[in-house]
């Protein structure tokens, strides 16, 4: 039997899959718990790699024409009770404050004091106190389309909680814009959840399936949810962005009207879109190995980090030099819009070679007496082996780093295209079905399944049934996809309305 390779983070996933996400969160320092039950600590190396995820889609954004705005954290009841399907929704999820200060217990604690006269939500999410606002600044149609984004963070209280995944309290954006008509009000949902595949596809180096939710698992108070969705490498899914029509549901509930070029009355037609920090856990999933997590090159919190080696009598201040004059010729490098960032780490300590592996940082170069002699360095880009690496000249690499970047970055979605293509599978046979989500005794219960192209009958009651027997859901009914004529339901075998994705998820 061959010896298997040593690895940085341990279990591996085939081990413990749940357990590997969680120690690669604390290898890579991109998080760590907080003392508040369920919310995260997001740590410098994973702060900055949401900064220039941030960073990339607010420009995509601007480019669509919205503006960023800032609403409140605190929702005043009323707002939520407004909107039924809403507040149904989110009820079981909502963080409520109902007093305004503390006092002295008397026994050297402290205690709420000053009750509300109304309790206040923190936000689950904000169409409604966002509506609130929009019919002040929406009188009439030349005030549409307004088009709004927020960079916020919400609260969601979550029983059952994973570092990024499903945290108590996330950060996000969500998008908010009014419209004059249905028609556009659909193009503009449309057009944010290509944003969002555009985004994972080409920053993210994830590959999507896009559709539109099925009834159970739209939006609360949405008239249609778009959304894309990931295959992790448990073959679960993670839904990675979502946009929904909201009809005039919204409006009805917060009295958004304008009076039209008749000089008639109407009720405006809104949208929301969202993506969170939930896309990290995606970056960990989808690309992670057994030592640690790979960052994508266009959104790395660093493209690369320089590594002196210092074997035994060597000359340190040259070596450091050397180093030093490598880092102003790259600094200044443009990459995906941005100024190159390149980590220096001069510290003479066995190891740090591995601290940078598990943090994913794309490429190391590494600088030793040898390469210095020869005018060089040696590159290892973290998608490849350990010991995998290349030289290349000190005047070559200048030209060449940002396409062994792009390289990085195409043979890392390659690798999850080919994932996901593997593990989707067409399937019109219910034991299949069955037997497809259904680990074997020999299987780990996390590493089976995948995602099944199926036809769907359209009942909710089926879709429960699917739900609660094998603890699968509907994730999107897949643009593109039609069900055939005569295709039967997967699993009542009543006549297919649809053609639907079925998966576990996150």
């Amino acid at each position: 039997m061959a010896k298997q390779a040593k690895t940085a983070v341990s279990p591996t996933r085939n081990e413990d899959y749940p357990e590997w996400y969680q120690q690669v969160v604390k290898v890579s320092e991109l998080a760590e718990a907080s003392p508040v039950r369920g919310c995260m600590v997001i740590k410098p190396w994973g702060y900055a790699l949401w900064e220039n995820m941030v960073r990339v889609l607010d420009e995509m954004f601007k480019e669509t024409g919205v503006k960023n705005a800032y609403f409140p954290l605190f929702i005043p009841l009323e707002f939520m009770e407004k909107e039924a399907e809403h507040v149904e929704g989110f009820a079981k999820e909502c963080a409520v404050v109902t007093h305004h200060r503390l006092e002295s217990d008397g026994k050297g604690g402290l205690k709420p004091a000053g009750e509300l006269a109304e309790p206040l939500i923190v936000r689950p999410t904000s169409e409604t106190i966002i509506g609130a606002q929009f019919s002040k600044w929406v009188t009439s149609y030349r005030d549409l389309p307004l088009l709004i984004n927020q960079w916020a963070n919400v609260v969601r209280w979550e029983m059952r909680t994973r570092t990024f995944l499903r945290t108590s309290e996330f950060l996000w954006q969500e998008g908010h814009t009014v419209h004059a008509t249905s028609e556009e009000a659909v193009t503009r949902t449309e057009m944010m959840l290509k944003v969002y595949k555009k985004f994972v596809q080409e920053y993210l180096a994830i590959p999507v399936l896009d559709g539109r939710k099925s009834e159970s698992e739209k939006f609360p108070g949405a008239v249609e949810t778009y959304c894309i969705e990931s295959m992790m490498q448990d073959k679960k899914a993670l839904q990675t962005g979502t946009s929904h029509f909201l009809g005039q549901n919204f409006s009805k509930a917060s009295g958004i009207k304008f009076q039209n070029e008749e000089g008639n009355e109407e009720l405006a037609y809104t949208t929301s879109w969202g993506a969170s920090t939930r896309m990290i856990g995606g970056i960990i999933m989808v690309h992670g190995d057994d030592d640690g997590i790979i960052l994508p090159p266009r959104v790395a919190s660093a493209q690369a980090v320089i590594l002196p080696v210092f074997p035994k009598n060597s000359d340190k201040e040259t070596i450091l030099s050397f180093c030093d004059k490598l880092y102003d010729s790259l600094k200044d490098l443009k990459y995906f819009g941005k100024n190159i960032v390149i980590e220096k780490d001069y510290r003479d300590v066995p190891g740090k070679n591995w601290d940078w592996i598990k943090k994913g940082v794309p490429l190391r170069i590494e600088v030793g007496p040898r390469d210095i002699e020869n005018n060089s360095v040696m590159v290892a880009r973290r998608d490849l082996g350990p010991k995998e690496k290349k030289s290349y000249k000190i005047d070559e690499l200048e030209g060449v780093i940002c396409d062994i970047l792009d390289a990085m970055h195409q043979s890392m979605f390659e690798k999850a295209k080919n994932f996901l293509n593997e593990n989707t599978k067409n399937i019109n046979n219910k034991d299949e079905f069955i037997s497809f989500f259904t680990p074997k005794k020999s299987q780990k219960p996390e590493i089976h399944g995948g995602f099944a192209v199926s036809g769907w009958c359209g009942n909710p009651e089926c879709e429960e049934k699917i739900k609660e027997d094998l603890k699968v859901t509907i994730r999107c009914l897949p643009f593109g996809y039609k069900a055939e004529e005569d295709e039967k339901c997967i699993y009542c075998g009543q006549k297919a309305a649809e053609k639907a994705v079925f998966a576990k998820a996150y």
